[in-house]
């Protein structure tokens, strides 16, 4: 098992992760680009993390800067949003050889 996991999603498919995370006791770490700021997902989290701007290609989609966030933040695991996740299959290439969960 894990005791931190990344969020690379927003919106209520995040805050559910959160909710569930937190009732297993595992820590969360949330990204979020700068359109998504103040939503609830962020607020919520026990870290937040800015991926980047509004656009999707210049956030959400960019799997480098989702695995350093892991890597910075200490997160064993990310549960990846499966829209962005499909668009992205560097992502779990990358993450098992950081040794993340997905």
């Amino acid at each position: 098992m894990f005791d931190k996991i990344l969020i690379a999603n927003r919106g209520e498919i995040a805050c559910r992760v959160i909710d569930t995370a937190r009732k297993l006791g595992v820590k969360t770490v949330a990204v979020y680009s700068e359109a998504d700021a103040n939503a609830r997902h962020v607020k919520m989290a026990d870290e937040a993390v800015l991926l980047g701007p509004a656009e999707v290609t210049e956030s959400y989609l960019k799997a480098d800067k989702i695995l350093q966030i892991a890597k910075d933040t200490g997160a064993q695991a990310i549960h990846p949003d499966t829209g962005f996740y499909l668009k992205t299959p560097l992502l779990p290439k990358n993450a098992r050889k950081m040794v993340l969960h997905l």
